[in-house]
């Protein structure tokens, strides 16, 4: 590899100031883990990805590259193409933004020559660059991974379970409660299980639909003869509204099976409810887990529903804090935090909820990575709860590096 100035490591003195959180205390970044040798930790910055949500990824690593303390850790960029291969990136946040509503790709950042090899041997933590007909070279080691990916094939366990048998920590959920939230079938059950209200909803397997499609096709018309239309039938395992359809009738079916289909084999089909859309973030503090002051999203008047352009590309300003009562606020914040408990999350999770006209919350789903995008609401609700974007990025790489990996 050339030397390039944008793609390189950068070793940096630790004399940062003491800095306090907005309720008087000590910076969360004012007790961070020294590195191996007195140095400062080193974070991977891993993003981009095999899934759908690739863009997404990388808009969201722009945002966390340009709020990261760089006096307080050394940042490691690492890009996944949308083949899987792992390259070593220009920390370059600039070049990393949704274009003439195009959304970006690690390749528009990434070295094209060489890939990246990450130990599956826990006593070494040491990325190293291999390119053809030259010799390995050490990158040195990473102390903790930010693994900002959304979707299969990172946001869903794999990841996580690769960073396990590599024995290196990493910000969010483990292996099962990554694996759960990104599955909308057994989040539902999960939630269930521990009391929380979901709502009415329906799946078809892969096996069920190649053995006989129309059969699976009479149970979504079914479904809506109990429930109703518009129903929304989704991919199981996706996020971002990426390859949900609205169906007003019988005539949308087809059509909405195939396009969630291509995106997952297993179908989630779930009923419209009729309510407000609102949002809690959760992050996990040294004493555990609290909620942030909830948001809600404004109803997607040019959308037919809240979708992939209504959130990323014609987005509109939800409303932070949501106009909520007080008791409404205090219970949505603790059904936040059971959700969190729920699923055995760890870090951070954005819950999503429906407050039904009848006055009862039902959660949607959590999101075990959301979105860090400059309009994500994540952030703007922890912003609004009193953490600032550096800070709240300062807790849930210091909440990474108190947990070993391995079972806990």
């Amino acid at each position: 590899m050339e030397d390039n100035p944008e793609i390189r490591l950068e070793d940096q003195s630790d004399d940062r100031p003491p800095q306090h959180t907005a309720d008087g205390r000590p910076a969360p970044h004012s007790v961070v883990r020294p590195g191996p040798e007195g140095r400062k930790p080193r974070v991977a910055v891993v993003f981009g990805g095999r899934s759908s949500e690739h863009g997404v990824s990388v808009v969201t690593a722009a945002s966390v590259l340009r709020a990261i303390d760089r006096d307080a850790y050394d940042v490691l960029p690492i890009g996944i193409t949308t083949e899987g291969r792992w390259a070593l990136t220009a920390d370059a946040p600039d070049r990393m933004a949704i274009t003439d509503r195009r959304m970006p790709s690690v390749e528009q950042v990434a070295d094209q020559d060489g890939a990246l090899l990450l130990p599956v041997d826990p006593s070494n933590r040491e990325i190293v660059y291999t390119e053809a007909g030259a010799v390995p070279k050490a990158l040195g080691e990473v102390d903790v991974v930010l693994p900002l990916l959304h979707g299969p094939y990172g946001e869903d366990g794999t990841l996580q379970g690769l960073l396990e048998l590599s024995g290196i920590p990493y910000v969010g959920a483990g292996v099962l409660a990554s694996a759960v939230g990104m599955d909308k079938e057994y989040m539902k059950r999960i939630f269930t299980s521990f009391g929380l209200k979901v709502g009415p909803y329906t799946v078809i397997r892969p096996r069920e639909f190649d053995r006989d499609p129309q059969a699976a096709r009479r149970r979504v018309t079914e479904f809506a003869a109990v429930h109703g239309w518009p129903l929304f039938v989704k991919p199981a395992r996706a996020g971002s509204s990426i390859g949900i359809s609205r169906v007003d009738g019988p005539e949308g079916i087809d059509a909405a099976l195939a396009e969630a289909r291509r995106h997952d084999p297993k179908v989630v089909v779930e009923a419209a409810l009729t309510g407000r859309e609102i949002e809690c973030g959760v992050l996990e503090f040294p004493d555990g887990p609290r909620a942030s002051v909830p948001a809600e999203i404004p109803p997607a008047d040019s959308h037919s529903f809240y979708d992939f352009d209504a959130k990323y590309i014609d987005a509109e300003e939800g409303l932070v804090p949501a106009p909520l009562t007080a008791e409404q606020t205090e219970r949505v914040r603790r059904l936040a935090v059971d959700a969190f408990e729920a699923a055995s999350c760890e870090g951070l999770v954005r819950a999503d909820f429906f407050l039904l006209d009848n006055g009862e919350f039902v959660i949607n789903e959590i999101n075990t990575m959301p979105g860090f995008t400059p309009i994500s609401m994540y952030p703007r609700m922890w912003q609004e709860s009193g953490v600032s974007y550096s800070e709240l990025i300062d807790l849930l790489i210091q909440a990474a590096l108190r947990r070993s990996t391995g079972l806990r």
